[in-house]
C-alpha cells in the first residue's frame, strides 16, 4: 500500500502542525523552549501526584511551572514524587495545601478518585487558581454544573484530563463530520473495553487496619466514611463503587465519546435508557457490564440523534458491526472467542461513515473507503497546537501556555466544554439506578428527572462534614 493510499484509508494519523503561525501572543513557536521571564513565571500545587497524577505533576513541571506543593493521602507516593520535585512542600490533606500555600501557587492540578475533584477544584477556583483537573470532571451531575459556573463566574483558566482533545486527528474528524461529509447522523455507537477493575459486587466484609502511610479520612473525602479494605478502594478499585468512582462510563466516555459530542453538539439530551442493566449492586458497585441509549433532539440544524454506549464486553449489532473496516471486523470475531475485549466510535450519517478504533479519537476512517477514495479534508477551523509531544504533554502544554497568556486559543477541553461533555456521560448512571429498560426523561436545565423522579437524589449528594463545596 502507497503513502498516498494510507492517507486516503486512516485519515487523522499524523495530520501536519501547520496551523501555529498567528496563534501566539508576543512570542514565537520556540517560546515554550526558552527561559520563562518573571512576568510568565508560574508556581503549581499538585493534588494527587501517583498514577496518573504523577505524569500530570512531571509534565507540568516540563512546562517551566515550579512545582511549590506536593498533595497525596499516601505519604509513601508522596515520598516518592517528593525526589523529583524536593523543594515542594508536602502535604497529605488538598485543604490544608490550599489554606498553606494559596498565596505561593497559580495552578492547581487535580487527579484524585472522581469523588473528590470537585471539593478540591471549587475550594481552589474561589481563590484564583487555574486548575488541570483528571476526566471525569466530577462524580456527580450537579458538580459538572457548578464547576463549569465556577469557572465562568472567576475567569481562571481551566483544562480537563482529557489528551485526546490535543490530537490532530480528533480535531480534525470534528471538522469532517461537521462539514457535512458523511450527511446527517441519527445515530452514534461507541463501546468500551472496560471495566479493568472489579465491577458487579457488593461491598467486602470486614475491615483492615489503615496502613501509617494512609491518610484515610482525606482519601474518603466528602463521600460516606466506610471501613478501611485491603486492596478494595485504594489505589486502583475505587472507580467501580458509586461512593468514589464513575464505573466504565465515567473512566472512559470522557474520551471515546469526545470527538463525536463535540461534532455534533450531543450535549443535554432528553432522554436515557438502560437497554441492557444487571443494576448497581446492594448500591454500592456499578454492573460488570451495560449498554445504554440516549436520545438528543434536533438542535441548531442538525437532526434528531441516537448515541449508543456499550461497555464489559457488550457490542452493537452485526448489521453495526459490518459497517467497520474488515481489519477490525476480525478483532471483534477474536473477542467473541474469548479474545481481547476492542474499543471504538462509530458515527453513521446519511452519506457516510466516520470510525475511530482509537480510545481517544487521534485516528479515524472515513467509511465506505472506496467513497473517499478521493477525498481531502475541509479547511481548517479549529487550531492545532504546534508543540511537538505526546498527545498528553501537548495537552499540558495548551494548559500551561495559556495560562501564560501566551496561547490565544485557549484550552480545547475547558470546563465550559468539559462541564457539559460530563453532564452528558454521567446522566447514563442515573439509568443505572433505574430498571432494564426503564426510559428516563431528562431536563438539563434543572437537572432532574420528571417522569422517574427516583433518580433525582442521585444528581448530587450531602458532604461529609468539613469536606463540603466552597
Amino acid at each position: 500500500m502507497n503513502s498516498r493510499t494510507n492517507r486516503r484509508r486512516f485519515l487523522g494519523q499524523s495530520a501536519a502542525l501547520t496551523a501555529g503561525v498567528g496563534y501566539f501572543s508576543g512570542t514565537s513557536l520556540a517560546a515554550d523552549t526558552k527561559p520563562q521571564s518573571a512576568l510568565n513565571a508560574l508556581s503549581a500545587g499538585c493534588i494527587g501526584v501517583g498514577g496518573k497524577g504523577g505524569s500530570d505533576t512531571s509534565h507540568i513541571g516540563e512546562q517551566g511551572v515550579a512545582i511549590a506543593a506536593l498533595c497525596d493521602v499516601d505519604r509513601d507516593t508522596l515520598t516518592k514524587k517528593g525526589r523529583e520535585f524536593p523543594d515542594a512542600k508536602q502535604f497529605d490533606d488538598f485543604r490544608e495545601m490550599l489554606d498553606q500555600m494559596g498565596d505561593k501557587i497559580d495552578i492547581v492540578t487535580c487527579s484524585t478518585p472522581d469523588h473528590t475533584h470537585a471539593a478540591a477544584c471549587v475550594k481552589a477556583m474561589n481563590m484564583g487558581k487555574h486548575i488541570y483537573c483528571q476526566k471525569p470532571m466530577t462524580w456527580s451531575i450537579r458538580e459538572a454544573r457548578l464547576m463549569r459556573e465556577t469557572a465562568e463566574k472567576t475567569g481562571v483558566i481551566t483544562q480537563m484530563g482529557n489528551q485526546g482533545s490535543s490530537e490532530d486527528g480528533l480535531r480534525e474528524a470534528v471538522e469532517v463530520i461537521q462539514s457535512g461529509a458523511i450527511g446527517d447522523v441519527t445515530e452514534v455507537h461507541i463501546w468500551s473495553n472496560r471495566p479493568v477493575w472489579p465491577q458487579g459486587g457488593g461491598r467486602p466484609a470486614g475491615e483492615d487496619p489503615v496502613p501509617a502511610s494512609l491518610n484515610w479520612e482525606a482519601w474518603i473525602g466528602p463521600a460516606p466514611m466506610r471501613p478501611f479494605k485491603e486492596g478494595a478502594y485504594h489505589s486502583f478499585n475505587w472507580r467501580g463503587w458509586v461512593d468514589f468512582g464513575t464505573g466504565a462510563l465515567g473512566d472512559m466516555a470522557c474520551h471515546t465519546t469526545n470527538m463525536p459530542v463535540r461534532a455534533l453538539k450531543l450535549w443535554d439530551p432528553v432522554a436515557v435508557t438502560a437497554v441492557k442493566n444487571p443494576g448497581i449492586v446492594e448500591g454500592e458497585q456499578y454492573p460488570g457490564s451495560s449498554s445504554l441509549m440516549f436520545e438528543f433532539p434536533e438542535r441548531d440544524g442538525l437532526p434528531a440523534c441516537k448515541f449508543y454506549w456499550y461497555d464489559g464486553g457488550n457490542l452493537p449489532s452485526d448489521e453495526v458491526l459490518s459497517q467497520t473496516p474488515e481489519s477490525f471486523q476480525k478483532r471483534i470475531a477474536e473477542q467473541r472467542e474469548g479474545g481481547r475485549k476492542t474499543s471504538g466510535a462509530l458515527i453513521l450519517g446519511s452519506k457516510g461513515a466516520v470510525f475511530s478504533p482509537d480510545d481517544y479519537g487521534a485516528k479515524y476512517y472515513l467509511l465506505p473507503e472506496s467513497d473517499f477514495a478521493d477525498y481531502q479534508p475541509p479547511e481548517q477551523t479549529i487550531a492545532r497546537i504546534p508543540h511537538k509531544a505526546g498527545g498528553d504533554q501537548r495537552h499540558k502544554w495548551e494548559f500551561v501556555q495559556t495560562c501564560k497568556g501566551l496561547y490565544e486559543p485557549g484550552t480545547f477541553s475547558g470546563f465550559d466544554i468539559a462541564g457539559r461533555l460530563t453532564e452528558t456521560i454521567l446522566v447514563g448512571n442515573l439509568a443505572m439506578r433505574a430498571g432494564e429498560g426503564q426510559r428516563i426523561e431528562w431536563n438539563a436545565r434543572d437537572l432532574t428527572s420528571p417522569n422517574v423522579e427516583s433518580v433525582n437524589q442521585f444528581v448530587g449528594r450531602e458532604y461529609r462534614s468539613g469536606w463540603e463545596l466552597g
